[in-house]
């Protein structure tokens, strides 16, 4: 992947991607680079545009974040709360109707 990477760099850079630049790259990132697989790249990515391959890509849908669910959970249970409040409050206050009716 750190291959790939590189290319990248190098790409947006402005720089051709030869294979001597890829090496420096890697070498500068601390990986020890492999000279088969530079000029396999360098070779497979020398007829591609890769702008318009980086325009195509296409992006990962996020998975959405499982606070709202307990929220809504958490809300649920206030409302339970607030409810079962109101039935004492009510229940209470016919309590005290009765003590003066």
């Amino acid at each position: 992947m750190e291959y790939i990477y590189a290319a990248l760099m190098l790409h947006e850079l402005k720089r051709k991607v030869e294979a001597s630049d890829l090496e420096q790259v890697l070498r500068a990132a601390g990986a020890e680079p492999d000279q088969a697989r530079i000029k396999q790249l360098v070779s497979a990515i020398s007829n591609v545009n890769l702008d318009e391959l980086i325009s195509q890509a296409a992006v990962m849908p996020v998975a959405p974040a499982a606070a709202p669910a307990e929220s809504k959970v958490e809300e649920k249970k206030e409302e339970k709360k607030k409810e079962e409040g109101k039935e004492e409050e009510e229940a209470a206050l016919a309590g005290l109707g009765a003590l003066f009716g």
